[in-house]
């Protein structure tokens, strides 16, 4: 029975047990970032079994995919040394809300384990809690279990969500391998042997713990389950390790084919094999390697994959080349996988190509370490280095030194990791932080969606450094809190209103509204007379300002839509920056923009602008807002009642968002995307333009076209050509100027041949030339050897502080002198490396003070190595 026809029946055998086939959920918990990862087949239905969410349904079952590899779920460390770890794994499930209890889990259990997939009943062997006498009595009695071959445990028989919670007794089954199999039944002395191996774990939630400690009977009891399908799958083929069963096999065969090797049984193979399933289905949901968060553990996971392909002896990029092997095995149950296929392979070339630039250095520098190590650890300070120079995560050279039966300082390489953490952060205390000591009572009333002024009274005057004032004067600076205001303060990217607050008896210019908790705090400057708490004021808001921000929010709507429509559904919002003159919007994606891809994202946008549809602003709960498709931004926590925008033709964007709006499309004007650009690995910027900004921005450089179309005495619509013959003729120019030099460097070679020297009975000539650039070394040096015909050639040319170096070896000599090993001696003398073969090799140098003297140290080498 192979893997997939486990999975299929399992999930129909529970179907036909009136349960729901609910899809395997993201590896990315929704709305939850408190976990890193999707760890266990229950986390889906979190908020079901806490009250939180209601479903059509009260039973289910799934397929759940799964990722430990970060946090407190760590399995990285394990696999590739192991029979059953692994970084993603598929837990099957089926779970009860309220419904059934403990009899139908566990007959549901024994009925598939022993009838659909005809396992020996006398091979299983189950587990319940000591104080589980219920669960006990429905295994023994009703199902018939021998009570020789069912322990009674304590901490291992008991789940929790959390300190508090649900919680409640669990019953575990094993399979028992045979006597063959060195161990014991779970709670002997020998259980950690490999005879029994726990399938399935059945969780009865029944109590929930509150703050004391104290279990409180669940008015209603519900039902967690989970089962490895690896781990089914082994036993049923009759296998002892995960990596033996047929879904891992044909995985590891691709491994060994890329990386050229015969025997599959290796760790290396095995480590490989297991992480292409979780780097591919991370990326099919989303995450892209980077340098925090779960990109960064994704990130950790492809380079241990690539570091093992290199040490079976890949030198070029075999890594994403799996990802056709395992669309093979695993794609029809997850069609999102292979719908994405071509998307996860480019990402994982870009990581290897990426990490193999530095893989090798990385690796000598480890190997010098660890040759001149005494003793068995490795410092933290070699570690740090490999991780901040090289990209070399500690887990991957802890993997190494793993291998090598070595040890690393894990406590110097944290305190240099938070010496470096700190150095970052002193750089980053740059500006002033608002609202660092103001401590404010109540909260500010928002009109700002509705009306850009109104009446309203100040609740408070303080100064930057949080002091109330009685009273504020012309000149002075400060931060006035009102009882309502249009201001809308920074968030969600877009920054702060300015405009005035004006009073009978004074006017405050708000240069910026930024928001403390539950009030707006309005920055400005006391432009005349004066104003005192408690006092009646009109605030009034920037109209051309607030409109032109709003035109550039809107925009990022409709951007991030067509970014996803051209890119993939990868794509992700990562930030933005809102304002009057223009806007910023960062997103996942694994490259650069193509001219193509920019252009066809623009071209979107700007058609749902001419469409001048409608933009709805809609308050809704939660839930709702998730049930339209409504997108959020990546990992945010969102209260339970949220404000949706549609915008577009057919709802072609709909997003959670405060900010403000344009009334219609149309009102954007146009969007014109100015720049595109990396900000971090898998992070990509564009910077757009919208409304007069862009037809400015239109406008100048149509005026740049003009001014340069005098200059060339053409009209603009004739620039392009005319600039492409002056570019032509200036390439003829060049061409001749090198013909002129290579005629100067060959009557300077004539010369220059009369110079050579006669070393142990073979010419050398040693030189500094002038007068020629390093990419014409080359050819000088060929002239120079046809005409000197047999011997040593050394030429050196100083550009600024840098030293280039040649050298040559007539073929006749090659035997007895190596131009590699020349060109090394010389180099190290002028502050370089270098190296090529033993008839031309080149380097380089930082010290041109040193080059006489190196050139003057070549004729003692030649004689030593002529003898």
């Amino acid at each position: 029975m192979k893997s997939a026809d486990i999975r299929q029946a399992f999930l129909e055998f529970f179907e036909q047990e009136g349960h729901t086939q609910v899809p395997s959920s993201s590896l990315v918990p929704d709305n939850d970032p408190t976990l890193l990862f999707t760890n266990a087949g229950m986390v889906p239905f979190k908020d079901v079994f806490l009250g939180r969410e209601k479903r059509s349904y009260v039973r289910a079952t799934s397929s759940q995919r799964c990722v430990r590899a970060g946090g407190k779920h760590n399995d990285l460390d394990n696999v590739g040394y192991t029979a059953r770890h692994h970084t993603f794994f598929e837990m099957l499930g089926n779970f009860s809300f309220g419904d059934y209890f403990k009899r139908e889990a566990i007959t549901f259990a024994w009925k598939f384990l022993t009838e659909t997939l005809a396992l020996p009943k006398e091979k299983l062997w189950v587990t319940v809690h000591i104080s589980d006498d219920e669960a006990a009595e429905i295994w023994t009695n009703e199902v018939g279990v021998d009570p020789a071959r069912m322990s009674r445990l304590d901490e291992d028989n008991f789940w929790q969500m959390g300190d508090t919670g649900p919680c409640g007794p669990s019953s575990e089954i094993f399979y028992d391998h045979g006597p063959d199999v060195f161990g014991g039944p779970p709670g002997s002395p020998d259980e950690d042997g490999d005879r029994y191996i726990e399938i399935w774990n059945l969780v009865f939630m029944q109590f929930n713990r509150d703050a004391q400690g104290e279990l409180h009977p669940l008015p209603k009891p519900s039902i967690d389950t989970g089962m490895g399908l690896e781990r089914m799958a082994a036993v049923v083929q009759g296998v002892h390790s995960n990596y033996e069963i047929d879904l891992f096999q044909n995985l590891l065969k691709a491994a060994a084919e890329l990386t050229g090797q015969r025997d599959i049984e290796q760790p290396s193979l095995r480590v490989i094999a297991d992480h292409i399933r979780s780097c591919a289905f991370l990326i099919t949901d989303g995450v892209l390697p980077s340098n925090e968060g779960r990109g960064y553990v994704l990130r950790r996971i492809v380079r241990r994959a690539v570091r093992h392909g290199h040490k079976l002896g890949a030198r070029e990029p075999f890594f994403h080349k799996l990802v056709a092997a395992l669309d093979a095995e695993m794609g029809e149950a997850y069609p999102e996988l292979r719908s994405r296929a071509n998307q996860i392979s480019k990402v994982l070339l870009k990581e290897e190509e990426q990490f193999a630039r530095t893989l090798d250095n990385g690796m000598r520098l480890l190997e010098e370490a660890l040759s001149a190590l005494e003793g068995n650890t490795l410092d933290g300070a070699t570690v740090f280095k490999l991780y901040d120079t090289y990209g070399f995560p500690f887990d991957l050279t802890a993997d190494i030194a793993r291998e090598r039966g070595l040890n690393l300082d894990e406590v110097g390489f944290q305190r240099e990791l938070e010496a470096q953490r700190e150095r970052a952060r002193a750089a980053s205390q740059f500006g002033a932080d608002y609202s660092a000591n103001v401590e404010l009572e109540g909260q500010t009333l928002f009109t700002g969606y509705d009306a850009l002024e109104g009446e309203s009274r100040i609740t408070a005057i303080v100064d930057n450094e949080g002091n109330a004032l009685e009273a504020l004067k012309e000149g002075q600076q400060a931060i006035v809190v009102l009882e309502r205001t249009p201001f809308y303060a920074e968030s969600g990217g877009q920054v702060g209103d300015v405009g005035y607050i004006t009073g009978a008896e004074g006017r405050f210019q708000v240069s910026d509204t930024q928001k403390q908790g539950g009030n707006h705090l309005h920055y400005g400057v006391m432009v005349e007379g004066y104003l005192e708490p408690g006092a009646t004021v009109t605030p009034q808001v920037d109209a051309a300002v607030r409109t032109a921000t709003m035109r550039n929010h809107s925009a990022t709507h409709l951007l991030h839509e067509a970014l996803r429509q051209v890119l993939g559904d990868h794509v992700q919002q990562k930030g933005s920056l809102v304002s009057a003159e223009r806007l910023r919007f960062d997103f996942s994606h694994f490259e650069a923009m193509t001219a193509e891809q920019i252009a066809a994202v623009e071209t979107i946008v700007n058609e749902q602008i001419r469409a001048n549809t409608p933009v709805l602003t809609e308050q809704m709960s939660l839930d709702e807002a998730k049930q339209r498709g409504a997108r959020a931004l990546f990992e945010a926590k969102y209260a339970d009642n949220v404000r949706v925008l549609t915008m577009g033709t057919n709802a072609f964007s709909i997003e959670l968002c405060g900010g403000t709006h344009v009334a219609r499309t149309g009102d954007v004007g146009l969007c014109h995307v100015v720049a595109e650009s990396g900000v971090a690995a898998g992070v990509r910027r564009v910077e757009a333009l919208t409304g007069q900004a862009a037809l400015d921005y239109f406008y100048a450089h149509e005026q740049t076209l003009v001014r340069l179309g005098e200059q060339i005495k053409a009209r603009p619509e004739q620039v392009e050509a005319r600039v492409m013959g002056l570019l032509d003729r200036n390439r003829e120019l060049e061409k001749e100027l090198e013909r002129l030099k290579s005629k100067l460097a060959s009557q300077a070679g004539s010369d220059m041949v009369s110079e050579a020297i006669e070393v142990a009975g073979v010419k050398l000539l040693a030189r500094q030339v002038e007068g020629v650039s390093a990419k014409e070394l080359r050819g000088v040096l060929d002239q120079l050897k046809n005409k000197l015909g047999s011997g040593v050639i050394v030429l050196g040319v100083v550009d600024g502080a840098k030293v280039s170096l040649i050298a040559g070896v007539t073929q006749d000599l090659t035997d007895r002198l190596k131009a590699g090993e020349l060109i090394g001696f010389i180099a190290e003398q002028v502050g370089g490396r270098g190296g090529g073969r033993a008839d031309m090799a080149q380097a380089g140098g930082s010290e041109p003070s040193a080059l006489p003297g190196a050139l003057d140290s070549v004729a003692g080498w030649v004689a030593g190595k002529l003898g």
